[in-house]
């Protein structure tokens, strides 16, 4: 099934001699204060002093970063291993990186990156044993390496394939279509699109599109509109046929797919991030939707996830996951000619364990489970029948599988916290699987151990803890520790890599992930458990995590860092807001921080659904104004503090960074820096150049280690 609109959604015995260092005097910029600027909000004035570095194009904002980042910058020089602790990052990171492959009929897409190329380069090979041209090469196209280029869907007959252009980290993507018998792009070319793939139907492809924003505004104003479209191949986008809008309510995500045969058209609607409708148009006798055309509905309202995961032709029935009736997930069959609740089948009945996915490929179902936040994958014929576990090569993360109706095999990528990711070929007819590729690394995983376990949170609720560290290491007390967690969005964190991570484990250090809830990793009531006025069981959940680890004598407070980003951003500014006793080191990146306006911003309104909104209830101003981390810095002792962001970030506006550490700066009573480090040229983190990416980390490790007071040794 292919989907014209992508789902909406990320790091470690004490090691080394103790680095013991003055205390560094420094003075910050000083941000001006307007004090008319705020809000009244159900009869309380809420001030907002900072509201003028919301403006990203003035030249008053660009003075301020400029002086911030000198400040930053400043003091990361003055650390003297931080350009060791560089060297040694790109020594780590310097193996070859391979993804895919991804099949459209004979030939093979693979992306290849040799060590340190700011961008992976596709290439692609006829028949899996080809020999391999390049595709794609974006370091040619872009020297500066901040350039993206991903494929988002192939024609049925294999012979074009759209790519999706990102540059500068925005999420703004224009669409380019590549003739897959040449190789050579067509003069095809889609702008102002976003969070959109390409949904092929004859020749041409359903996509997503905003008008055009106002200049100057693009990478701040509120994304509103969003309209579904038919290109066809050779046509200007000006004459794009409009298949679905709403004139009425411009706070919508919507996205249209195609099934395999073509047979229908599907449609989601969304208010941001948690519920969505489903509807459905037959393509067969239909012909070409459009705003008109009365859409089945298969789920309306907000309050539910259905999807269209496949068509069948042979029972002509859709396969449809939902958590309707089953907070776990099930997988049910749907007549399209009597799509009501009543009539739906259980192919896959709801489950203990959550069912995370459902591919199918092959005339098989592969479902992918999650047991305490690690995947499980069983096969099933399309009618639920004969399951098989496929065996995994350890307790990790995998994903792949699937693929088209006639296809005999398909491929899986397997991670662990301590493997960057193998890629295996499995069978379909023998059901083994053979590694197809595993990196060379520069470290050897066998000496390090990840273990779990499960601790309680402040209402005895018991949540998930991954620690991994080097074999040997003592529960000293002392130990350098960076706890992660993310908390929101039903996202579930699962075990993954991160090269930048053995920083901290080849010196002795932990690493240690929490599963809050707010998560998906045990279904939607997990999820719910930590949504909207619930939002404090996460930071509850986060908090425990920390006590935990110093309990158990893993760290104490000095020695333990906590880092998150977005969602996990505005976790970290909430619990050093509740909690500035806690921690020692503090990473709050791309962070949603200013709660009380988050909405008004870029994709701002699509997290409604799961945070509130301040001005739609003064129950819902109540309980966002109590944790904002914005509006609950006060006088206090903080911990050191890194906040991370990017000028080019559309999906967080770095506006919540901004004030943020304008209100933090001068509430600081301790003698811990306090501090932004403002990226230029990127976003929010996807396609990210692997030089940007060694500057930024060794920068985030070398203020931890020297604010845990630790040395590393190389």
């Amino acid at each position: 099934m292919k989907h014209a609109t992508l789902s909406a959604a990320l790091l470690l015995a004490a090691c080394g001699t103790p680095d013991v260092h003055s205390v560094e005097k420094i003075t910050y910029p000083a941000t001006r204060q307007d004090s008319t600027a705020g809000d009244s909000l159900h009869g309380t004035w809420v001030p907002d002093p900072y509201r003028w570095l919301e403006n990203d194009t003035s030249s008053e904002t660009a003075e301020w970063v400029k002086a911030q980042n000198a400040i930053t910058s400043a003091h990361l020089a003055r650390i003297p291993f931080r350009d060791s602790l560089a060297k040694r990052y790109e020594q780590l990171y310097n193996f070859p990186k391979v993804n895919g492959p991804m099949r459209v009929g004979d030939l093979y897409f693979i992306w290849k990156n040799s060590g340190l190329q700011n961008q992976s380069v596709i290439h692609v090979r006829k028949g899996l044993d080809g020999e391999d041209q390049v595709f794609i090469d974006p370091n040619q196209l872009d020297p500066a390496g901040t350039t993206t280029y991903s494929p988002i869907g192939s024609s049925h007959d294999d012979r074009y394939m759209a790519v999706g252009v990102q540059k500068a980290g925005s999420d703004w993507q224009e669409i380019m279509v590549y003739d897959l018998t040449t190789l050579k792009p067509t003069t095809d070319l889609l702008k102002w699109s976003k969070f959109s793939g390409a949904a092929w139907y004859k020749d041409g492809f359903f996509y997503s599109r905003y008008p055009a924003p106002a200049k100057g505004t693009e990478l701040s104003a509120a994304s509103k509109f969003q309209k579904v479209y038919y290109h066809k191949l050779g046509d200007p986008q000006e004459k794009d046929v409009l298949v679905w809008e709403n004139k009425e309510n411009g706070d919508l995500y919507v996205g249209a797919g195609v099934t395999e045969g073509e047979e229908f058209a599907t449609l989601y609607v969304s208010t941001g991030t948690d519920g969505f409708e489903m509807y459905f148009h037959d393509l067969r006798t239909g012909g070409l939707p459009s705003p008109a055309t009365a859409w089945v509905p298969l789920q309306t309202g907000f309050d539910h996830k259905t999807s269209i995961v496949d068509f069948v032709p042979a029972t002509g029935k859709f396969l449809v996951m939902t958590e309707v009736d089953a907070p776990n997930y099930r997988l049910v069959e749907v007549d399209p000619k009597s799509p009501a609740k009543e009539n739906w089948k259980d192919i896959i009945p709801q489950r203990e364990q959550l069912l995370e996915g459902v591919n199918t490929g092959g005339g098989f179902l592969f479902a992918s489970y999650l047991k305490d936040a690690t995947t499980r994958v069983h096969r099933f014929k399309l009618d639920g029948s004969e399951e098989v576990e496929i065996q995994l090569p350890d307790i990790g993360s995998a994903g792949g599988f699937g693929g088209k109706r006639s296809d005999t095999f398909s491929f899986f990528s397997f991670t662990s916290f301590t493997d960057p990711g193998s890629i295996y070929k499995y069978d379909y007819a023998t059901g083994k699987s053979e590694v197809w590729f595993r990196p060379e690394l520069k470290f050897d995983p066998a000496q390090f151990v990840t273990e779990q376990v499960f601790y309680p949170s402040k209402d005895g609720t018991k949540v998930p803890l991954f620690i991994v560290h080097r074999k040997g290491v003592e529960k000293n007390g002392k130990n350098p520790t960076l706890l992660y967690a993310y908390g929101g969005f039903n996202v579930s964190l699962t075990p993954s890599f991160s090269t930048s991570r053995m920083l901290l484990l080849e010196q002795g250090g932990v690493f240690a992930l929490a599963n809050l809830r707010g998560g998906g990793e045990y279904g939607e009531d997990w999820h719910r458990a930590g949504m909207k006025e619930k939002k404090q069981n996460v930071f509850d959940d986060f908090i425990a995590a920390a006590e935990y680890l110093i309990a158990e004598k893993w760290t104490d407070t000095p020695h333990l860092g906590i880092n998150g980003g977005s969602n996990g951003g505005l976790l970290v500014g909430a619990v050093m807001t509740q909690r500035p006793d806690l921690f020692g080191v503090c990473f709050p990146e791309v962070g949603v921080l200013d709660m009380l306006r988050f909405q008004k911003f870029t994709a701002g309104f699509g997290w409604v659904p799961e945070y509130g909104n301040a001005e739609a209830s003064k129950a819902e101003f109540d309980f966002l104004k109590a944790y904002s981390p914005l509006h609950n810095v006060k006088p206090a002792k903080y911990p050191a503090t890194l906040v991370m962001t990017a000028d080019h970030d559309d999906r967080v506006v770095p506006a919540h960074s901004f004030k943020f550490i304008s209100a933090l700066q001068p509430a600081q009573q301790g003698d811990a820096p306090v501090m932004i480090r403002v990226e230029t040229q990127a976003g929010h983190g996807a396609g990210k150049p692997t030089s940007k990416i060694i500057e930024e980390q060794a920068d985030k490790w070398a203020f931890f280690f020297h604010h845990v007071g630790v040395t590393p040794e190389f």
